[in-house]
């Protein structure tokens, strides 16, 4: 049940990182990777008021800990994020859309077993 609040939680993130990603390629023609990451790091603002109070939300975890414990794992998701952009868009010619979603599931996986076991512990 826990995996299925954060991958909704996480649906709600991705929407609002794809909605970035795309207004910042598409709208003013930014490079695919930069705009990856910079729409992780909105997903990730929409991702810890989500999951602080919906996925763990019986986390014994104060704020003070889990807020940079959870930027942590948001950060280094959004430098995987744009490095598995970069290797399919730019590497393989795959298009960034493609990349994205392989993005997508492989950071949803990873930050899943880091925010329940190390970010809200």
């Amino acid at each position: 049940m826990q995996f299925l609040r954060y991958a909704l939680t996480g649906g709600l993130a991705t929407a609002a990182h794809y909605l970035v990603l795309f207004a910042l390629v598409e709208g003013l023609h930014a490079a695919a990777p930069a705009a990856a990451m910079a729409g992780a790091l909105c997903g990730a603002l929409v991702a810890y008021a989500g999951n602080r109070h919906f996925t763990f939300g019986g986390s014994p975890a104060s704020h003070r800990r889990a807020l940079p414990r959870f930027a942590t794992v948001a950060l280094l998701g959004a430098a995987l994020n744009g490095a598995i952009v970069w290797l399919g868009s730019v590497a393989l010619g795959l298009h960034y859309l493609l990349a994205q979603v392989i993005a997508t599931l492989t950071v949803l996986v990873i930050g899943f077993r880091l925010n329940r076991t190390w970010s809200f512990s």
